[in-house]
């Protein structure tokens, strides 16, 4: 009893809190307008599009020697080496794969990837869709997700 009492004293400090905590670090780390106005898409939001995930699979899934690609990126999140040779043999795309674990970050996390590794064109495709075509799927709402 004393229990529930405690946590009846808590329902404010609950909500607020955490949604001001996350819109102060997205726009302390990366501040764009979209991002700001509205909820600022993560990767999940971005796997609901298959068009994109088609752009982004042809440009991250080839192995090139001189080209970064969804390896590197994985690797810079911490993927250990034995899960990315795994991912390498799987018949599923590995970019797709990375991106499913990943699912949770924003997508600007991924565009400063992008950044970091030259892949300006991969960074260009994800800006026009976080500027063009997330703010016309969700208003900043939950998609449905799948």
């Amino acid at each position: 009893m004393h229990h529930q009492g405690e946590e009846n004293g808590f329902p404010d400090s609950t909500g607020d809190p955490l949604s001001d905590l996350s819109k102060d670090e997205s726009c302390k780390e990366n501040c764009t307008c979209s991002s700001c106005v509205l909820r600022a898409p993560t990767i999940s939001d971005l796997l609901n599009d298959q068009d994109l995930l088609d752009v982004i699979r042809i440009k991250l899934d080839p192995c090139h020697p001189t080209i970064k690609n969804w390896r590197n990126f994985a690797s810079k999140w911490g993927m250990p080496y034995d899960e990315l040779c795994f991912l390498e043999q799987r018949p599923q795309s590995p970019t797709l794969e990375f991106l499913l674990r990943n699912s949770q970050r924003p997508v600007g996390q991924l565009m400063e990837l992008c950044r970091l590794y030259h892949r300006a064109d991969v960074e260009k495709v994800l800006h026009r869709w976080v500027d063009e075509e997330w703010p016309k799927r969700g208003r900043g709402d939950h998609p449905r997700n799948f």
